[in-house]
Formats: structure tokens, C-alpha cells, sequence
């Protein structure tokens, strides 16, 4: 796993279009409808690069060889009192690659930067009934309950999203 800075993000914007692009044509709801062309894709990731470089955003990605395999990232809220909290978002696994544990090892990653961060909360959205909600749960996730119609789903369809929250240990180095 690697933390991408904006210059590896930029680099690399076109493998992680490629990983966006799969997920969202197979019917992930990560944000986009489908089909998702990579044009688009790729501008979605290199508008991010601003708030990694500020540290608003942080992205890991999973490579075999030049190919992203996973993404996961952390939003950082800018308001004094959220300091403590973050957004896991963008948890995406190339469909070729699913069911082999690389979801797992995103989350934990992403989990383990939060703690050493000194972040002790996590929350997330998904999709509800999805198949994200099986690792969120057997992960220690906690669900709090369902917004209905809150997203579209990449086919148009409005889905309900179920909300996730996570407490995250303070690690030796952030006490």
C-alpha cells in the first residue's frame, strides 16, 4: 500500500481513472453513474490532488506492477471541533480482484493512518445492502441506521445509504 502525495496522484491519474471507471460500469456506488467514461474519471482524480496536497485528502493505493488494484482514502474535516474525526472514503477494489482480502488490508490501513493521526473516529456511507456493508460489519463498523432514497445508484436507481461509524484507538505515538 501506498500513500500517493499530489505529484504520485497526478502521475498516476490515469490507473486510478482505470480502477474508478471498473467500479462504478460494475455497479459500485462510489458517487458516479454509469457508465462512467475515463475522461471523467480522470478529472474527478486529478481535482483532487489540491486537497491532498493540502492534507484535507489522504489516498492509498494498491499496485500490481503499473495497475491500481484499490483505493481507500481519508477526508480531513477543516472545523476545529471535527479535528478528532475523518471520512473514510472511495474504499474501491478492481472487480477482477475482489474476494482476495485487498478490501480488508485498505481498511486497515486507512484505519491504522487515522490512529496514528491521533483520529479516533471514523464514520462512512455505503450503499445499503451492498456487498461493502459484509466487510464494514465482520471489521468492527458500527451501523446507526439508514437514510432512504439518499443516493443514486450508477443504474439511476435511488438506494438508501447506511451510515458507519468506527472508534479508533489512539496509538503509543499520538498519546
Amino acid at each position: 500500500m501506498i500513500r500517493l502525495d499530489e505529484a504520485q496522484l497526478l502521475r498516476h491519474a490515469g490507473v486510478l481513472a482505470d480502477l474508478l471507471t471498473d467500479t462504478v460500469n460494475g455497479g459500485a456506488s462510489v458517487g458516479f453513474l454509469a457508465p462512467l467514461d475515463r475522461a471523467e474519471a480522470l478529472a474527478w482524480w486529478e481535482e483532487r490532488a489540491g486537497d491532498v496536497a493540502a492534507g484535507r485528502l489522504a489516498v492509498w493505493a494498491a499496485y500490481d506492477g503499473d495497475r491500481v488494484l484499490g483505493t481507500v482514502s481519508l477526508a480531513f474535516p477543516a472545523k476545529p471541533n471535527s479535528r478528532h474525526r475523518a471520512e473514510l472514503v472511495k474504499l474501491m477494489v478492481h472487480r477482477d480482484t475482489r474476494g482476495r482480502g485487498l478490501g480488508r488490508r485498505l481498511l486497515a490501513t486507512a484505519e491504522g493512518a487515522a490512529a496514528e493521526a491521533g483520529v479516533t473516529l471514523l464514520h462512512l456511507d455505503t450503499e445499503t445492502g451492498s456487498p461493502a456493508e459484509h466487510l464494514y460489519r465482520s471489521a468492527g463498523w458500527t451501523a446507526i441506521g439508514a437514510i432512504p432514497d439518499y443516493a443514486a445508484s450508477p443504474d439511476g436507481e435511488l438506494r438508501p445509504t447506511t451510515i458507519y461509524y468506527k472508534h479508533v484507538p489512539a496509538t503509543a505515538l499520538t498519546r
